[in-house]
């Protein structure tokens, strides 16, 4: 057998020989498409790269590599809370409002932790930390330099220390020391800011508005610079821009006053809503031969709408502001658009025209537009006096060129893009449009430009409210179980759509499945909820199964109505005490029927004839005499018009004893009309 096994041996060696000759003169004849003067090129480029290549000693990763490694391992758990509320299983939210009470909760401590640093900053002296990471370690927020110089000044502008720095700027102007003027233009930048005040005592709590952004925490002069602006505030925590402030003061005192000096006194008047007062202060800027920068600009076009009355002369505002910056070769950034639109919003029935005219001229000087220009767009094309027209076209356009892009916040009104998208596709009824917008929201990273937790509760309570309008129950049904409660909450409206979609698919087996997370969302306190659970599962009969446990689900909701020690009940409703009765009698739950009968007499309510007849019903299948006696004793202490029927009835199908035929009798006699009586 050795002599075949060599001859085999021989044969694979030739033949791998061959394979590899002929490979090797194939590989040497391909091109690939390449022209012989493209392949020497390469040829020359590669015997150069050869010479310079320089081999690194260790390959360089990003400091998040790691973790981002370990992050695409896992995925969401659709069961589970969101992330940010599972340090403390205990208190983790199970509502809507409970999630925004812990949100406040948490900024509430902080707030209060600082405070009390910044009170007591002796009791804090001590770092225990190791190791030691400084991006880590609590921000030093008492002062350190107290003598007159302006480093201590610089200090008391980077702690935010409004009062503290004015003062020590008027210190350093009394001891006759110059201040140089990039300190100026961050004092400058502060006080308008903060329009004088310290941030403790002018930024409260501020009102959550649909329309209103959620925008980062930047630094003074970075806040300012940006936008000239910050989120709005309610009506009466707006402070007025004061008259003669120190900022004015400051400006005035100033040697010599450039563009930075201007700029921020604007922005500030523009920002706390002196608007005729920030135009004066332009005036005097161009009398002084100075030109305006683009955040000049960005203020006073988005001021023009409160400065000038007409809708008509408002958009001539706008051009005679571009025309100077023309002018002054001054360059238009993202801001200056995204300014545009959102003063077009309040520029009338003109506004459609002019805004694709300005996205148009935004596109050709080469800046991409973010979201919040979009969002503009959409509040200017879909506006309630648009019927008739395809309200849906305009975000069909701008979602075909977004789509499966990654985004980044550009514009702190970015965040409220996807929030008023859904809104509409959910008044549009248009299903296909709200998958392309939900889509584009699970492309990377897009999520987080949802916005905080209000903002995107209320991007999926209108996604989630659309499906069930529009989409089959088991596509709901999945969707709910994605979406609850690992993304959001779901408020009682949205509890009563879902009810709405099991009973237009004809679904109402699942009604006690999603009672259970009613209760569990904390939606069983709302009356409308429980009203029209019970109307859907009282309303038709359904197979004993269903009716049994529509009977469990029906004793559930009458603890709600009763209430306990620890939470008050919404009180019987006429309505629920029908139902539930009706419930319990058709899963032959005649006791626990009869002990609602009870409650009826308790509360005063008077049942239907419909329920008693039912009731009677339950007797005649129970063989109980006594008990429909009873019942028509009941319907005559409520003096219904049905306790003859009821008595006839019981006297015609029941084994009576004398003594009980003479009651229903008696009964039967007292409860009809005399004759000739024609009373209603």
């Amino acid at each position: 057998m050795a002599a075949p096994s060599r001859h085999v041996g021989h044969c694979i060696q030739r033949n791998s020989r061959l394979l590899a000759n002929n490979l090797e003169q194939l590989w040497s004849h391909r091109s690939f498409g390449w022209t012989p003067a493209v392949r020497q090129q390469a040829a020359e480029a590669n015997k150069e790269s050869t010479e310079t290549i320089v081999i690194p000693r260790k390959k360089t990763w990003s400091k998040e590599a790691v973790l981002e490694a370990l992050a695409s391992t896992v995925s969401r758990d659709p069961t589970a809370y969101s992330y940010q509320f599972q340090d403390d299983p205990y208190l983790s939210p199970k509502t809507s409002f409970e999630s925004r009470l812990y949100a406040l909760t948490q900024e509430s401590g902080r707030s209060a932790a600082k405070y009390f640093i910044n009170s007591n900053p002796k009791f804090f002296t001590q770092e225990f930390a190791e190791p030691r990471i400084p991006c880590l370690m609590p921000e030093t927020m008492s002062l350190c330099l107290e003598e007159v110089s302006e480093e201590a000044l610089m200090e008391r502008i980077n702690l935010r220390k409004v009062t503290a720095a004015v003062d020590m700027y008027d210190q350093l102007l009394q001891a006759g020391t110059a201040v140089s003027m990039e300190t100026a233009h961050e004092l400058l930048d502060l006080i308008c800011l903060y329009n004088d005040r310290d941030p403790a005592q002018t930024e409260g709590p501020q009102v959550e508005d649909a329309a209103a952004p959620v925008e980062e925490v930047k630094t003074p002069v970075e806040e300012v610079k940006t936008t000239g602006r910050r989120g709005r505030s309610a009506p009466d925590a707006v402070v007025a821009w004061k008259e003669s402030n120190n900022a004015e003061r400051i400006f005035n005192l100033l040697p010599e006053r450039d563009t930075r000096c201007y700029s921020a006194l604007i922005r500030g008047m523009v920002k706390h809503g002196a608007f005729a007062k920030a135009f004066s202060m332009y005036t005097d800027m161009l009398n002084n031969r100075l030109t305006a920068d683009v955040h000049i600009f960005n203020a006073l076009i988005l001021a023009t709408p409160d400065f000038i009355e007409k809708y008509n002369d408002r958009w001539n505002g706008i051009t005679d502001l571009l025309g100077q910056m023309s002018q002054q070769k001054v360059r238009p950034n993202l801001m200056t658009f995204n300014s545009i639109l959102r003063a077009l919003r309040r520029c009338g029935q003109s506004a459609k025209g002019h805004s694709l005219h300005t996205l148009n001229e935004m596109k050709a000087l080469g800046i991409a537009p973010s979201l919040a220009t979009f969002n503009h767009l959409l509040a200017i094309f879909f506006r309630p006096d648009s019927f008739g027209q395809s309200k849906s076209s305009i975000l069909q356009e701008v979602l075909t060129e977004l789509a499966g892009a990654s985004l980044t916040c550009r514009d702190p009104d970015d965040v409220v893009f996807f929030m008023n998208a859904m809104r509409v596709c959910v008044e549009s009824k248009d299903l296909e449009l709200g998958y392309k917008v939900h889509s584009l929201v699970e492309v990377g990273e897009n999520w987080r430009l949802l916005g905080g937790g209000y903002h995107r509760n209320i991007y999926y309570g209108r996604f989630f409210s659309l499906l069930c309008m529009m989409e089959n129950i088991d596509v709901v049904l999945n969707w709910y179980r994605r979406l609850v409660p690992s993304l959001y909450y779901p408020n009682h409206q949205e509890m009563l759509d879902l009810l709405q979609a099991l009973d237009t698919d004809n679904r109402l087996d699942l009604l006690p499945t999603i009672w259970k997370d009613i209760r569990s969302l904390g939606q069983d306190n709302k009356p409308g909820v429980a009203k029209e659970l019970l109307n859907l599962m009282a309303r038709d009969t359904h197979s004993p199964e269903v009716q049994e446990s529509f009977a469990e689900c029906a004793l559930d909701v009458k603890s709600v109505f009763i209430g306990d020690r620890w939470k008050p009940g919404l009180g019987w409703k006429p309505y629920a005490l029908s139902h539930i009765t009706t419930l319990l009698l058709r899963a032959n739950r005649t006791q626990q029927a009869w002990e609602m009968l009870k409650i009826f007499k308790s509360e005063s309510s008077v049942p239907d004839g419909e329920l008693l007849q039912d009731f009677l019903s339950a007797c005649l299948r129970e063989r109980s005499p006594q008990r429909a006696v009873e019942l028509v004793q009941l319907s005559a202490a409520f003096c219904l018009s049905e306790t003859p029927k009821l008595a006839k009835r019981t006297l015609a199908e029941f084994n009576l004893t004398e003594e009980q035929r003479a009651i229903l009798s008696e009964l039967e006699s007292a409860a009809e009309p005399p004759e000739g009586d024609n009373s209603g």
